[in-house]
């Protein structure tokens, strides 16, 4: 079914006439063209309001957007439409998130488990995490947001069966080969005269190891000729890689997934973590990140008590890609860790 202005208008008038959760809400601002969605972000209207705007298509694409340039959704389904108007509504005049589902339940059961499960279909019955959220990932959140212990997070994976090898990568990024070899702790960096060594070349250091069935390499910059042996690097077999950067100083913060080569980002660029506000999908609706949208969404409801966005994100990124980092290695100081060789820096 094509939507045109007058079919939706219709059907939220139906919807709202039906429901007294829905009676004194509105439809969000609507626009024919691109040009009426930048003249509506630059008045002061636009500016202050800081809700969604609806974008029609000529095709019947609804696009919602936050402002001109953040498109939050895509969809030719009439249904989901009026559901992701529901949510914004719901959102923004109700309390809390469990609120906010127990509202869209009330006016719709499926619309209560959709917004439990953050996804747009009909995901059944939604199972609660019940586990501590900062074990597995999330441990890390808070002193990574400070860039300790290090600024860039990267994990690796292999196809099914096969481990990408944690050593064989360290050396690729120029890890100190002596220092491999000889099996190095980060305690044992730590250790040379007192801690002081190490203070002073800490940014010159990697750790590195194996956690949830991925390969982790924590460091800082990265020294010039890393992994300039193209032929070594594919042999690792590594299908997928996940980033996690903070740049210091300048408090930016952003996220990177590359499968089969290809980075999926649904062509939004640079992914930055600030841009996620609890209660607000990060990424596009049924996009290629959904499945994000959803972890991120559940860790919300599940875990009420963290009230730091990045513990809630990195549990997320816990859930639905399986990172983990051993907390117990890093307070001990038992994970493998080297200097760059003196070669590379």
């Amino acid at each position: 079914m094509e939507i045109t202005k007058r079919t939706l208008v219709e059907a939220w008038q139906r919807m709202a006439a039906g429901h007294a959760l829905l009676q004194e809400v509105g439809l969000p601002r609507m626009a024919l063209s691109d040009d009426e969605l930048d003249e509506w972000a630059e008045s002061a209207e636009g500016a202050e309001d800081g809700g969604l705007c609806l974008l029609l298509d000529e095709d019947g694409t609804v696009r919602g957007q936050h402002g001109p340039y953040r498109e939050v959704f895509a969809t030719r389904d009439l249904e989901q439409v009026l559901y992701l108007i529901a949510e914004a509504a719901m959102r923004r005049h109700v309390g809390s998130l469990e609120e906010v589902a127990a509202a869209l339940e009330r006016i719709d059961p499926m619309w209560g488990r959709r917004f439990r499960s953050g996804g747009l279909g009909d995901t059944g019955t939604v199972e609660a995490c019940g586990r501590d959220p900062l074990e597995g990932l999330a441990w890390i959140a808070g002193s990574w947001r400070e860039q300790a212990p290090y600024t860039t997070l990267a994990f690796f994976r292999a196809a099914d069966g096969r481990t990408v090898d944690a050593e064989r990568l360290a050396l690729l990024y120029g890890a100190d080969p002596a220092q491999v070899a000889a099996g190095t702790r980060l305690k044992d960096l730590r250790s040379v005269d007192g801690g002081r060594a190490h203070w002073d070349r800490q940014w010159q250091s990697c750790c590195f190891g194996q956690a949830g069935g991925w390969t982790f390499l924590l460091h800082h910059d990265t020294p010039p000729g890393a992994f300039a042996d193209k032929e070594a690097y594919a042999a690792l077999g590594i299908e997928e890689s996940v980033w996690l950067t903070a740049t210091s100083a300048k408090a930016i913060y952003t996220f990177d997934y590359v499968r089969d080569g290809r980075r999926v980002d649904d062509d939004w660029g640079a992914l930055e973590l600030i841009w996620y506000e609890r209660g607000y999908a990060p990424y596009l609706r049924g996009g290629e990140l959904d499945f994000l949208n959803r972890a991120v969404r559940r860790a919300e409801l599940d875990h009420p008590e963290l009230t730091s966005t990045f513990e809630l994100y990195f549990h997320a990124l816990e859930e639905s890609l399986g990172l983990r980092l051993a907390r117990r290695d890093f307070a001990e100081g038992e994970v493998r860790a080297a200097y760059w060789a003196k070669g590379t820096l």
